[in-house]
Formats: structure tokens, C-alpha cells, sequence
């Protein structure tokens, strides 16, 4: 356990971006999950629909943020 006081108020930070992390990696994979059964159910429409939510939910990932930055 962290004995000094920034080190108890890093750990609390760390936690509250733990639950904040963990609710926008499953909105992401749940959003690439329900674009696969739309398209292996051969739903073009439905699919094309769930689009835009996707590309929000992958919009907001660091891997989105990093590519953009090596490209420009």
C-alpha cells in the first residue's frame, strides 16, 4: 500500500481511469462484434447503419490517436 500522499492520490487516479478505460475498450470490441454479425448474417444495411457508431466508439481509442500522428 502507498504510504506517501501523492503516491495514495496516483493510485486513486489510476483507478478511476482503470473503470474509464475499461468501459470504452468494451463499447469498442462490442461495436466491432456487432458489425461481424451483421456482416456474417450478410446485412449490408444493418451494418452500413452500425457504421458511424463503430467508427465513434474506435474514434475515441489511443491506437486512433497514435496512428494519426505518425501520419499527420
Amino acid at each position: 500500500m502507498a504510504k506517501i500522499k501523492s503516491a495514495k492520490k496516483a493510485h486513486r487516479a489510476s483507478l478511476k481511469r482503470r473503470v474509464f478505460n475499461a468501459r470504452r475498450t468494451k463499447a469498442m470490441k462490442g461495436a466491432v462484434k456487432d458489425i461481424g454479425k451483421l456482416i456474417g448474417s450478410k446485412d449490408g444495411k444493418g451494418a452500413a447503419a452500425m457504421l458511424p457508431a463503430l467508427y465513434k466508439a474506435i474514434d475515441k481509442s489511443r491506437l486512433t490517436k497514435r496512428i494519426r500522428a505518425i501520419v499527420g
